[in-house]
């Protein structure tokens, strides 16, 4: 009889990670990979910085190449999408009908992004998740477009300002679309978010709050190709003073070009069994176990952080990784705890479970300027930010959540100076404490 394999759906950073370390921790029986896209796994991040750009071709993003993947002795299922999971059973339906009972299954499908209704039936109107995403986005504005092209971009976080960033220095109009009206607040706050406002403001681009009420567009050719964006429209309402729209009125966005960066929305609509809870991610246990045998990593996952005390969910590269891996070990572990002959090298130690802990890190690069965080920014009920020097766009700011302070975020700062933060927030501390230990560390600057 055939051993039944372990399958990691999902070719992501978080997914090699994971076939990586199932690897190394002893697995020797089938191992599948199954990724929805046709290409090797790649690195995200670059995606909206010098992929973009055009300082990087697709391959430099690959995470390894097909002759270092062969050690592993995959069964690679490039351009195969997972389409159904049956829990008891651990058997997974792929697009083409086949069934494949699984040993374990880990799930790293990552996130899809979000658009808006019929955006996908517009030309010039783009998203940017997927390597292929990012090309086609690329070719209207770095190789294959006019400079002084109109780019809107509809959504002011990290991806719209690191795509506004790219395009400007390629010398292309640039209107930034949010919400809110500080770019990145729900990432770094109002006081940093104003700060990086400063900078994109300085470099070119416009900045505006309001909701898209809709797209204008030119009659589509005869050939039936798709019509051309030629605006975006901007609900009424907007605030007073904020650049935005007027109330009572509206407004109109010349637009060659339009990036919807809108957020995500994590891969799970495939994931219909019961046992499944699937609310923003698939949610799992302290040890990435959302049901016996079935594990999650990346951005996908929503898990009971037991430093932090809740659950949640990073759509970081360095969270990907870790995750990958811990989710490796622990499925490794609860496999051989029930059948200690079920596929393992014989010499291969015993795994343990053992609860996923990390100190999460994000980074954002825009123009010169790199913003570096520890910890947890987003839905802080405290920040305290420090501006070290506006000119130079040098800041320091704590982040603090019920008291306790939970995340650090630096730009400008020297590099040994940022990994001394990281120690300051490893556990959160009381906020005094941490203030007097971040003082400390950044004595000097």
């Amino acid at each position: 009889m055939t051993a039944r394999p372990i399958a990691v759906v999902g070719a992501s950073a978080a997914g090699l990670a994971a076939a990586e370390a199932l690897r190394r921790g002893g697995w020797r029986g089938p191992l599948t990979l199954i990724g929805d896209e046709p290409h090797l796994p790649y690195d995200r991040p670059p995606l909206s910085k010098q992929l973009l750009h055009g300082a990087w071709e697709p391959d430099r993003l690959l995470l390894r190449t097909e002759e270092q993947l062969a050690p592993l002795g995959l069964d690679l299922r490039l351009g195969t999408r997972a389409t159904g999971l049956d829990v008891a059973t651990r058997t997974l339906t792929l697009d083409g009908g086949e069934r494949l009972g699984c040993a374990g299954v880990i799930i790293a499908t990552g996130v899809g992004a979000r658009t808006l209704p019929g955006a996908d039936r517009i030309a010039g109107v783009h998203t940017l998740r997927t390597l292929d995403e990012a090309l086609a986005l690329r070719g209207r504005l770095a190789h294959g477009g006019t400079p002084g092209r109109r780019l809107v971009i509809v959504g002011n976080g990290v991806l719209g300002c690191e795509a506004a960033a790219v395009a400007r220095e390629l010398g292309h109009e640039v209107t930034l679309v949010g919400i809110e009206p500080t770019p990145m607040a729900t990432a770094v706050g109002t006081e940093v978010g104003e700060l990086l406002a400063e900078e994109h403001r300085a470099r070119g681009v416009r900045l505006l709050t309001g909701a898209v009420d809709g797209f204008e567009t030119a009659p589509a050719d005869p050939d039936g190709s798709d019509p051309q964006v030629t605006a975006v429209r901007l609900a009424s309402g907007g605030p007073p003073g904020s650049g935005g729209v007027a109330a009572g009125g509206s407004s109109r966005l010349p637009a060659d070009l339009v990036l919807l960066a809108i957020g995500s929305r994590p891969a799970v609509e495939w994931l219909a069994d019961p046992a499944l809870d699937t609310t923003d991610g698939l949610r799992c246990d302290e040890y990435c176990a959302a049901a016996p045998g079935i594990y999650a990593a990346g951005d996908v996952a929503r898990w009971d952080h037991p430093v932090h005390g809740r659950p949640l969910r990073f759509e970081h590269r360095m969270n990907a990784t870790e995750q990958g891996m811990a989710a490796a070990r622990n499925l490794l572990a609860e496999l051989t705890a029930t059948d200690p002959a079920i596929g393992t090298a014989q010499d291969a130690p015993a795994p343990e479970r053992r609860p996923f802990a990390p100190v999460p890190y994000f980074w954002s690069d825009q123009y010169g300027l790199k913003l570096q965080a520890y910890g947890l920014t987003a839905g802080a009920d405290r920040v305290e930010a420090t501006v070290l020097d506006r000119a130079e766009r040098r800041v320091l700011a704590l982040y603090g959540r019920d008291g306790h302070a939970v995340g650090v975020l630096a730009a400008g700062l020297p590099p040994r100076r940022i990994r001394a933060l990281r120690a300051v927030i490893a556990t959160p501390l009381p906020w005094e404490e941490a203030r007097e230990r971040i003082g400390a560390a950044t004595a000097g600057d």
